[in-house]
């Protein structure tokens, strides 16, 4: 509606909707929910168990020229071609004492599914280590380069198995023997979050205690989320087994699921219980706390759908899926929270205080300011005198530029590390010393140079190449690659048996995942190649593992910024479409923007510039992982829309009812901080719990996430929202006519709910 029809109690009464009648119909029928619950749950657990898929990081990137040049050498010399890996060997003693037992093991590995080549790295008998070879130039580290048709990582573990079987002789004589690369991410321990979800939930339970007073109040939320993981956890093992989800798919929607699964909960509930204390039955209660804060539920979930479903727009299947993955279970998060949850609360009825450890409270009221006087015309608008929340929103109110000032420098701070990001891989020299894939890391890095943990691969296809100008090329392309920058050593080159294809090893002077190594990758592609072959048919390539990782890089880096613009113009749409106010869609748009900004800046901060990764359980200094920030865009974006809705939906019915701007973004604030500070506490205790995690990744998404939400609902939600809707006033909801006429009237408070109907 336009500023112009907007008059104190004009809103009209239209009863129950369909979300009333929902949550009451879910309160009165419980157990035919629940049981209904359980048997879908179980359903699916086992569905899950018997045809569910596996989870890898096996992804191809069409059209990458690491790709590209994977695909040619595969095509003209298969046993050069496929995934690499190490097998490092070392001993006190020069490994040519045990020639026997490395010739055996060459052998086994060399037999084994999916192995099309295995290097020995010992040199003939008599002769000395080639220099830049796979043996160390005092003999007591070497590797065996494997390689392999598939991803190992995805062979399961029982292929591994085989592998220890094939290198057994080695270890038996006391030599030791670590996997490096795919392979030793096979061998890593199986990932598990039930650290971290006990901590989160331990920490949950105690902020709804004290919170709230109530230990029924306390669990309910958490077990309503806990199901409601269960079921979106086994719905995506399903989806898995029709399409290849990334290893820590599952991991992100735990991590997603429980926070926003838990938030949802909650604000049903506090409404609910208000709705206990007003007199109102418990199922009429839960009917109409579905009908009010179930709408906005229903909206920030589509919020945060809708943000997810903007990682497609990156043309990156791998990106696309975990942002489906992480959907699945907000789906049925809000799921839980509109049927499980009410169905929880008709069994309760009016026991949910029995067991208290404090005063019970609900929403804004708490036991200091429960003693004001109704003002409104409903049961949701009294407005406390004398409780913490109440001074505080009238300071707010007194004082609007102090605090949007106070809340902009608090990020512009945080933010200041932001423009030294340094997007790249998280190499395994990051992983803890328990993992085999570390321990060859060093040891590779030792005897060899950081470098040789990230070898790449040059490919040059020569087959529209004349027979005659072929020796010519070869030289050309060998005198190119000598003494190149930042690399280590490059290998002679060598001809395909088909004579198609020369390729070679580049070996990086620099780790993996540093920025030298990135560069290098690009100065070989981009000059190098081109230069050398320049004048003749021939196409060049940069493959390998590394290469790849590049250019994953590239690709993240240069659909980022229009990944931010469509999840930022869709929340932008979101919010105009539920309040019909450009002004306040826009200030959302805008304070999250900056919001995201600040938990960058604290991103590279902890892990780029080492301020407190080593306390984390991270190795020295690590680049953000490139898909990182996307990632957290897109779900912070989301996230942060759900406090928008729910904080702004007061605001919205408040100054409806009332016509007074100031009055209601206090009264907002006073009615809902309590809720929205509980529910922000508990998110990012989920969120920081995941620190403790072997990933570094998840560590950083982990941290990222609560760095996120801990901005946002106290630099943003509490200081910059309140005091900007204040400068505001009146106009905030103002909608050119125009706009007014096209939009629809979506009522995402429920003020069209009569607010004594069924009391």
């Amino acid at each position: 509606m336009s500023s112009s029809d907007t008059v104190s109690g004009s809103v009209p009464q239209k009863g129950r909707g369909r979300l009333w009648r929902l949550g009451e119909w879910c309160a009165r029928r419980p157990v035919v929910v629940l049981v209904g619950w359980l048997l879908v749950l179980v359903g699916v657990q086992v569905a899950d168990h018997l045809v569910g898929g596996a989870y890898s990081d096996d992804f191809s990137l069409p059209g990458t020229q690491a790709q590209d040049g994977r695909d040619v050498l595969a095509a003209h010399e298969p046993a050069a071609g496929g995934t690499s890996a190490q097998v490092v060997l070392h001993d006190g003693q020069p490994l040519v004492q045990f020639q026997a037992q490395v010739d055996q093991a060459v052998t086994s590995l060399q037999h084994l599914p999916h192995v099309l080549s295995a290097q020995d790295p010992l040199p003939p008998p008599g002769q000395a280590p080639q220099p830049g070879g796979p043996l160390a130039a005092d003999g007591l580290t070497g590797y065996v380069t494997v390689r392999f048709d598939g991803v190992p990582s995805t062979f399961g573990s029982d292929y591994l198995t085989q592998v220890d079987g094939a290198v057994a002789p080695l270890r038996q004589a006391g030599v030791q023997v670590e996997y490096g690369g795919p392979l030793g991410e096979l061998a890593r321990p199986e990932p598990s979050d039930r650290v971290s979800e006990l901590i989160g939930f331990g920490v949950a339970i105690v902020v709804l205690l004290v919170g709230f007073g109530s230990v029924i109040a306390a669990g309910l939320p958490l077990v309503s989320a806990l199901l409601a993981v269960l079921l979106g956890l086994g719905l995506l093992g399903l989806l898995a087994a029709l399409t290849t989800f990334a290893t820590v798919a599952p991991t992100l929607a735990t991590m997603i699921g429980l926070g926003v699964g838990i938030d949802y909960a909650l604000f049903l509930l506090t409404r609910h219980r208000q709705n206990l204390m007003d007199g109102r039955d418990p199922r009429t209660a839960a009917g109409h706390a579905v009908a009010t804060s179930g709408r906005a539920v229903l909206i920030s979930g589509c919020t945060v759908v809708i943000a997810l479903a903007g990682l497609s727009v990156s043309g990156i299947s791998f990106m696309a899926k975990l942002g489906l993955a992480a959907g699945v279970t907000v789906v049925t998060a809000v799921c839980g929270a509109l049927t499980l949850l009410p169905a929880l609360l008709g069994v309760i009825g009016r026991r949910m205080d029995r067991f208290t450890v404090r005063t019970p409270v609900a929403e804004g009221t708490g036991p200091d300011d429960r003693s004001g006087t109704d003002e409104g015309t409903g049961p949701d608008d009294r407005s406390g005198t004398g409780g913490m929340w109440h001074r505080y929103a009238r300071r707010v109110e007194r004082r609007p530029w102090w605090y949007l000032a106070a809340g902009l420098v608090t990020v512009l701070v945080l933010a200041v590390p932001l423009p030294s990001i340094q997007l790249g891989h998280i190499g395994d020299g990051a992983d803890p010393t328990s993992f085999t894939d570390r321990r060859a890391f060093d040891l590779m890095s030792a005897a060899f140079g950081p470098g040789s943990n990230g070898p790449l691969t040059v490919v040059v296809d020569q087959s529209a190449v004349a027979a005659s100008d072929r020796p010519a090329l070869a030289s050309a392309v060998q005198q190119a690659l000598a003494g190149v920058p930042d690399t280590a050593s490059t290998a002679p080159l060598q001809t395909s048996t088909d004579g198609e294809v020369l390729f070679t090893t580049v070996t990086p002077a620099q780790a993996p995942q540093s920025e030298q190594t990135t560069d290098l990758v690009g100065h070989l592609s981009d000059t190098v190649l081109p230069d050398a072959v320049r004048g003749t048919p021939a196409a060049t390539y940069v493959t390998g593992t590394t290469a790849a990782q590049v250019d994953f890089l590239d690709l993240v880096a240069a659909r980022l910024v229009p990944i931010i613009a469509v999840v930022v113009a869709l929340a932008f749409l979101i919010i105009l479409l539920v309040f019909r106010a450009p002004l306040v869609a826009l200030k959302a748009a805008v304070l999250n923007l900056v919001s995201i900004a600040a938990s960058y800046g604290v991103l590279v901060a902890v892990f780029q510039w080492g301020w407190g990764g080593p306390a984390l359980g991270v190795s020295g200094k690590v680049p953000i992982e490139s898909y990182v920030p996307m990632m957290m865009f897109a779900i912070v974006f989301g996230l942060s829309m759900d406090y928008e809705v729910f904080l702004l939906s007061r605001v919205h019915e408040r100054w409806r009812r009332t016509g007074d701007s100031r009055g209601a973004v206090a009264h907002a604030l006073e009615t809902t901080a309590r809720v929205i500070g509980c529910a922000a506490l508990i998110m990012v205790s989920v969120f920081a719990a995941f620190i403790v995690s072997d990933n570094v990744v998840i560590k950083m998404m982990g941290l990222g996430l609560a760095v996120s939400v801990l901005i946002d609902a106290t630099a943003v939600r509490l200081l910059m929202v309140p005091a900007a809707m204040t400068l505001l006033g009146g106009a905030a909801w103002w909608t050119p006519r125009r706009l007014d006429r096209i939009l629809p009237d979506i009522d995402a408070e429920g003020t069209n709910i009569s607010p004594d109907d069924g009391s």
